[in-house]
């Protein structure tokens, strides 16, 4: 199996809040988490320029060592030359596997970090999909009901219906879908395949008034359009909006894989999740917050040594599995994000369809706003690019 060398690079730690303080907040947060991984790769940068200079010196003297077994004027020497040179080269082996190490426990602190950071970009996610005030506003728009004068002619409508029922089995029908709904203009009467019913019996009332009630034909005819907008319109959003409850399960999911792995991790260093919740996870003081990362970090290069003097043969491959076991669990947030900002971007050609509908026209624009405010904190938040791209940046290779 080829070595593979993990190092987890600053990957940009992410928490929302849909406060003021938002930027000061994301901003803050993020400083300490890269400070740690910063804190991480300087010391390993600070190792590997050691291991390095004492690698040249013994190259320089194994070349010198050479020269001296070639030029010995006895077996003697030239023996005694060739044991010192194994010697140095074992004391080069010993360098190579101290930076191998070295690197190991590096990729295992900086793996723990990112894990532990994890809970706090999930639950801003959470927090998205939770409040989503753009789409409490969006279903509004389909709403017959919230349209001026609909609701006072469709009393007119039912009046109708009531008194002509009787002989029409399409109006009959009508009156006990409407009866069941409860509800005047039923947005599930509209999307759904009993719309054409609604449909019908509107048609046959338009055609009963009578020309000399030019207003009331007018204004029936307006809310007809309306309705048949409205159908069209909450189609349109249905389709997208479904998608949400995918994301839910998703999220779900993510949520009890990450805290499958976080407590398989807090185990492997001995720590109690209690502990870590109180001086992590609930702990608002970022220098404490700091500090008590630290201290995980080393135990997590502590976990390195016990794993590699336990298993000294496969303590490699115990470790890549548990780091990409972290990296997989990114892969899939990153994906999710992904998905999410995808589906954001649908809205765009929703309001754009109807953008210049006399009835939906001036809704679409206050809508556009909150969506191109909605998207400016995703874009801020949350970057789908950053934290795929990070996970497929991990791997070394040598």
């Amino acid at each position: 199996m080829k070595k593979l060398y993990l190092f987890f690079p600053a990957l940009v730690f992410v928490i929302v809040s849909f406060a003021q303080n938002a930027g000061d907040t994301l901003l803050y947060e993020r400083t300490i988490k890269d400070k740690i991984l910063n804190d991480i790769q300087a010391g390993l940068n600070s190792k590997t320029t050691a291991i390095d200079s004492t690698i040249r010196h013994i190259d320089l003297k194994v070349d010198k060592l050479d020269s001296m077994i070639l030029s010995a004027s006895s077996a003697k020497e030239k023996a005694e030359k060739l044991l010192e040179r194994v010697q140095v080269v074992e004391d080069k082996q010993k360098a190579i596997e101290e930076n191998e190490l070295n690197i190991y426990q590096a990729n295992d602190q900086s793996a723990l970090i990112n894990l532990l950071s994890m809970e706090r970009e999930i639950k801003p996610l959470i927090l998205f999909n939770a409040t989503r005030n753009f789409f409490s506003e969006l279903s509004q728009v389909g709403n017959p009901v919230t349209y001026p004068g609909y609701q006072e002619w469709f009393k007119s409508f039912k009046d109708f219906i009531d008194k002509n029922k009787a002989n029409d089995i399409y109006l009959k029908t009508l009156d006990n879908m409407l009866s069941v709904s409860q509800t005047a203009g039923s947005l599930s009467l509209l999307t759904s395949g009993a719309s054409q019913v609604v449909f019908s019996g509107m048609s046959n009332y338009i055609n009963t008034i009578a020309r000399r009630h030019r207003e009331l034909k007018d204004e029936s005819e307006k809310m007809f359009q309306l309705t048949i907008t409205l159908s069209l319109f909450e189609a349109d959003r249905s389709k997208i909006e479904n998608n949400w409850e995918s994301y839910t399960l998703a999220l779900e999911n993510l949520q009890k894989q990450y805290g499958a792995s976080l407590k398989h991790n807090l185990q492997l260093i001995n720590v109690d999740e209690k502990q870590f919740n109180e001086q992590f996870t609930l702990e608002n003081d970022a220098d404490k917050r700091y500090i008590y990362l630290t201290s995980l970090r080393q135990k997590a290069s502590q976990l390195v040594l016990n794993i590699k003097k336990e298993n000294p043969k496969d303590w490699k491959e115990k470790l890549y599995f548990e780091l990409i076991s972290i990296r997989d669990l990114k892969l899939k947030y990153g994906e999710l994000l992904t998905e999410m900002n995808l589906h954001v971007a649908q809205y765009d050609k929703l309001i754009s369809k109807y953008k210049t509908d006399k009835d939906l026209g001036p809704r679409m624009a206050s809508l556009e706003t909150r969506l191109n405010s909605l998207k400016d904190t995703f874009d801020k938040t949350f970057d789908p690019a950053d934290y795929i791209n990070s996970a497929y940046r991990m791997y070394k290779v040598m």
